[in-house]
């Protein structure tokens, strides 16, 4: 399933620039969000996989560290998830519609109820693969 939202690229206190952006999820990787960015100054995407759990926990308070940080604001009066994504290339601040997370959010909870994500996934096959591979 993919949820397209109007991600917001903060580039300084006054300035945003909106990105197109979606939300995506599959019930056979039930852990993982998949966040792919269309910047409108390269040609293909930025795709980042976030844990679910920790996107559900930003729309209420600070959570993630190193690379992924994310916490719920207000701007200009609207509810807003921010996110700051790191890597060697440099960092980026992002700001997701909270009303979007959360719709987002309650669909992959319909595909993949929390707390059920381990009968989804198979750990004993991924790491015979894991270890067949090296």
């Amino acid at each position: 399933m993919a949820h397209e939202l109007p991600v917001q690229l903060v580039l300084s206190h006054d300035l945003s620039v909106s990105i197109p952006a979606a939300l995506q999820y599959d019930a056979d990787d039930p852990y993982a969000v998949h966040a792919v960015f269309h910047p409108l100054t390269q040609s293909g995407t930025v795709e980042w996989f976030l844990s679910r759990d920790m996107l559900a926990q930003a729309l209420s308070e600070h959570t993630g560290h190193g690379d992924v940080r994310m916490w719920p604001t207000s701007d200009s009066g609207r509810d807003v998830v921010r996110m700051v994504l790191s890597s060697p290339a440099g960092s980026a601040l992002l700001e997701f519609p909270a009303q979007g997370v959360e719709s987002f959010l309650r669909e992959t909870r319909s595909a993949v109820p929390p707390g059920t994500e381990s009968s989804r996934f198979d750990l004993d096959a991924e790491l015979a693969q894991l270890l067949a591979e090296s």
